[in-house]
């Protein structure tokens, strides 16, 4: 056998995945084209617990975030690069009945964990709308994505993991219990094709729910970088001393170019947040691979054993990618359960239909 594993793709899903398979001492090749578009490259990679206007705690956020933080703080130390930033999130209330309905909330002890025991932060008046304050968010930040998967490529690189390469899935040859492709034997194929996974037929019944987005890279005048800013939008201070401002969800017009309509929405949104002067300086736009229940989709095909998916992970990415490489990894190379709510067989009757 050349390979045990060949992964098809180098974004935040592949690159994960082939972490915890190098990690275990499998033999991987990851096979990628750069010149395509994608989704990480794009993406702001906030983490955040509390999520939605309703103050929800994020799906597994006691297991995922952990894991990430262990996971990404690792990786910084090996490739000697920074990419993980701890930062609280600030929340503005937008009404006193906000407000009150919040500070209920933080009673619950699984909400409590995660936001600051203070009073209201009005430290931001000068710079937001915020004159009843906010609530402060802990256990948040982001993960610079384009710094994490470049390091990785060049790690992947240096130990001949790595192939810069177009992948055609009719140039493999199904044997029994192997897959042959440009003239190597590999044990299994697991596929990171973000939304291009649709274009598959091996995997494009499943229900794929694309989510375009676009976000704006602003400088804004004399506004204090220590926090992320979330009420609708997203205000996130860059290291380069710009904040990046989003994002936009659309269900259609899947394309990878920005819109008016889009950098409008922004504006509208920002404007009504902010009260000092800013001045966009760059637009852009990525389609997230999400799914229609929002879990990922993560297995092996219903017919061929060899081939497997590692998809589906849409907004949350930084934080699932992590944990659910590991859950795959252990499930593949030690017999562990797949958990249920991401394991594509409760798929499979789309399949068969």
């Amino acid at each position: 056998m050349n390979y045990d594993y060949l992964v098809v793709g180098q974004g935040i899903a592949g690159t994960t995945l082939a972490w915890h398979l190098h990690r275990s001492g499998r033999k991987v090749l990851i096979v990628n084209d750069s010149s395509r578009p994608s989704a990480s490259m794009v993406a702001a990679g906030i983490f955040n617990p509390l999520t939605g206007r309703k103050l929800v705690k994020t799906w597994m956020a006691d297991e995922l975030f952990p894991y990430a933080l262990d996971f990404y703080g690792g990786l910084e130390t090996e490739l000697q690069a920074r990419f993980l930033y701890l930062m609280n999130m600030y929340r503005p209330y937008r009404s006193v009945e906000e407000q009150n309905n919040y500070l209920a909330q933080t009673a619950e002890p699984g909400i409590a964990q995660y936001v600051l025991d203070r009073p209201a932060d009005l430290s931001y008046n000068d710079f937001l709308n915020a004159r009843y304050g906010g609530l402060e968010v802990t256990g948040s930040g982001w993960v610079d994505l384009p710094v994490f998967l470049l390091k990785s490529r060049e790690y992947f690189i240096r130990h001949e993991l790595y192939r810069e390469s177009l992948f055609d899935p009719n140039d493999m040859v199904l044997l029994d219990d192997a897959v042959e492709w440009q003239g190597l034997r590999i044990g299994k194929v697991i596929l990171c094709q973000g939304v291009d996974a649709r274009d598959n037929s091996l995997f494009n019944w499943l229900p794929f729910a694309p989510v375009k987005g676009q976000l704006l890279e602003v400088k804004i005048d004399e506004f204090p970088a220590e926090k992320i800013v979330n009420q609708g939008i997203f205000i996130l201070p860059d290291k380069s001393g710009t904040h990046k401002v989003g994002a936009t969800y659309s269900w259609h017009d899947l394309d990878w170019e920005t819109t008016e309509e889009g950098r409008q929405y922004l504006e509208e949104k920002l404007k009504g947040l902010l009260k000092v002067p800013y001045q966009i300086i760059n637009q852009r736009a990525g389609i997230r691979p999400s799914s229609k229940d929002r879990r990922p989709m993560i297995g092996f095909h219903p017919q061929f054993q060899q081939i497997g998916v590692f998809n589906g992970l849409g907004t949350k990415g930084v934080t699932l990618a992590p944990y659910f490489a590991g859950n795959f990894v252990e499930y593949m190379e030690k017999g562990k359960d797949l958990n249920s709510l991401v394991n594509i067989g409760r798929y499979f009757s789309l399949y068969y239909q």
